[in-house]
């Protein structure tokens, strides 16, 4: 599956299931891991584990090949390894620890904020 169409896979799976904070994150001149990294919030153990799934599930169905996931017993940090795209699937207090945008992304992470716009 070509990389492009694998973020846009990934990103419209979180929407789905209604991520929020969603962060897509090309590291691939800075690791030799990934290409690309997908960050999102989910509000509970529940919710991130829906989310990783459907990630799965949607990318499965497109025949991109599931390397491995990490962190579904707890759910406050799902990890879900495509090869070239990791998504981090976190709570808020647990994606503002441990701040991969900042780590990994710096000022070039393309972020989409799923919030209502201030009226």
């Amino acid at each position: 599956m070509e990389l492009e169409a694998m973020k846009q896979a990934v990103v419209a799976a979180l929407e789905d299931i209604k991520a929020k904070d969603i962060a897509v994150l090309d590291v691939k001149h800075l690791t030799s891991m990934t290409d690309c990294m997908i960050i999102a919030s989910g509000d509970s153990n529940r919710q991130t584990r829906a989310l990783a799934n459907n990630v799965i599930v949607k990318l499965k169905e497109q025949g991109a090949e599931m390397i491995g996931v990490e962190g579904e017993d707890s759910g406050e940090w799902v990890l879900v390894d495509f090869g070239q795209v990791v998504v981090h699937i976190m709570q808020p207090t647990i994606r503002e620890y441990y701040n991969l945008e900042q780590l990994w992304g710096g000022v070039e992470a393309s972020r989409r904020h799923h919030q209502p716009a201030a009226g």
